[in-house]
């Protein structure tokens, strides 16, 4: 049941996506980037930031409610009776007035032996920080602390809405490169610059520039969880940062077990290493450690 309503919501965004924007593009009054008379590179670049940022904001607007759904994130009422919830949510909205946060983070957490936290939301305002069962059973209030000051400094830096404009970027360029390269390969050696680009040619040229897109989108995801390291220092103390930090070294076999790829940016943790360090989205525990250490 809980599978055919994932399908069921990936499909009905992926509709809503497609709608709004193919209203945009009419709006805007785009034209076809093709013509008998070749390609228009104004209408062509109009088309590819339309679909690249409105794809990449329209999920970023819903991104509270596809991390619920795909996480199974249970949101905890703030008047909860039971004494660890509640110390949870007192914890994250003390640490969210310290960061001067417009208004209080929604806080959940969902079903997972994985130890991990993330957090998401299209604004400061309309925020999320949700952390597993598995974090909440292995690590103690001050490294849990250290955690949750780490997320909260992720809203704080506005990380969500600049990894989505970069994402967006990346991928309007990635859309006008691949049908820019495949019209000029379907056009040489002619004269009238009249073939169309090939289709299969342009999936597997967006698919190879994705991936170089890729490098550059974990590199600056590498680079906001150091931010975040430090926010979080100042939010909760260094020592209790570097402890929670210490604590999800320990327990790295267990650092991402959902296999949910869209929020694993999002977490504290992640892998890295090895021949795909270039993809990975955090830094490798050891190097963040030293980072905070070297700031006393």
């Amino acid at each position: 049941m809980k599978m055919i309503k994932r399908v069921s919501l990936f499909l009905a965004v992926n509709l809503l996506i497609l709608i709004t924007l193919s209203i945009t593009l009419n709006i805007l009054g785009v034209r076809p980037y093709l013509s008998a008379r070749g390609m228009d590179y104004q209408a062509l670049m109009v088309f590819c930031l339309v679909w690249g940022m409105g794809g990449a904001f329209i999920s970023l607007g819903l991104s509270r409610i596809m991390a619920k759904w795909m996480m199974g994130v249970k949101v905890i009422d703030p008047g909860v009776g039971e004494p660890e919830l509640a110390r949870l949510v007192q914890t994250v909205h003390s640490l969210a007035r310290a960061a001067n946060l417009p208004r209080m983070p929604e806080v959940g957490y969902y079903p997972s032996p994985e130890i991990n936290a993330f957090a998401t939301g299209p604004t400061k305002s309309r925020a999320l920080v949700a952390v597993s069962t598995g974090l909440l059973e292995a690590l103690d209030r001050e490294q849990l602390e250290g955690v949750l000051a780490h997320e909260i400094a992720h809203i704080a830096n506005g990380d969500m809405v600049t990894m989505t404009l970069l994402q967006g970027i990346i991928n309007a360029f990635v859309m006008f490169l691949a049908r820019v390269i495949s019209f000029f390969i379907a056009n040489r050696g002619r004269d009238d610059e009249s073939a169309a680009p090939s289709f299969l040619l342009t999936m597997v040229l967006e698919i190879a520039l994705s991936a170089l897109g890729m490098v550059v989108v974990a590199a600056f995801s590498r680079f906001r969880e150091f931010r975040a390291d430090a926010g979080g220092a100042g939010l909760a103390g260094r020592e209790k940062m570097i402890s929670a930090l210490e604590a999800l070294k320990r327990s790295l076999p267990y650092v991402d077990l959902t296999g949910k790829q869209a929020v694993a940016a999002l977490k504290i943790s992640g892998r890295s290493g090895g021949v795909m360090a270039l993809f990975a989205t955090h830094p490798a525990l050891d190097e963040r450690i030293a980072r905070l250490r070297e700031s006393r």
